[in-house]
């Protein structure tokens, strides 16, 4: 059974997976083009993290940063490989949802990568209403970027 909690960045379960994420991330994207995983900005007393668990067992995680009091954005969602396709991201997605909404959210954006190895995430995103648009806070748009938002109202 999967459980979603409050979690951080200094859980060594996290830690494995964001390692792990970016070993990849630098394997297939150009050299220079991989800036998601500065845990110092991802330590930030802004942002909220979830994790997905089963019994101890780290299923996913995902976080959620406020931009301002009516605009977060989701941050460094990634799901372990042993439980790919099993709803974990589907269910962190809706519960950071959920939590954007309680926040009193009117907008929720992302900023995430392009080409194959993203269209899972893209699709998720799509189907959970998300949708193209313009650049935010202070990202670049690139080749290798894309940015999506979901009107809360």
């Amino acid at each position: 059974m999967m459980t979603i909690a409050p979690a951080d960045f200094d859980d060594p379960q996290i830690l494995a997976l964001l390692r792990l994420h970016l070993a990849h991330m630098h394997a297939s994207s150009p050299p220079g083009t991989v800036f998601a995983l500065d845990l110092s900005g991802l330590r930030a007393p802004d942002i909220s993290v979830f994790a997905a668990w089963q019994d101890a067992a780290l299923m996913g995680f995902g976080a959620l940063k406020q931009l301002a009091p009516d605009h977060g954005e989701l941050k460094s969602f990634r799901t372990h490989p042993d439980h790919l396709r099993k709803g974990v991201a589907a269910r962190l997605l809706d519960h950071v949802i959920a939590e954007a909404r309680s926040r009193g959210f009117r907008r929720l954006s992302l900023e995430t990568g392009s080409g194959p190895e993203f269209e899972p995430a893209l699709a998720l995103y799509r189907r959970r209403g998300f949708a193209a648009g313009a650049p935010f806070c202070d990202y670049v748009v690139s080749d290798f970027n894309q940015f999506l938002h979901l009107d809360l109202d």
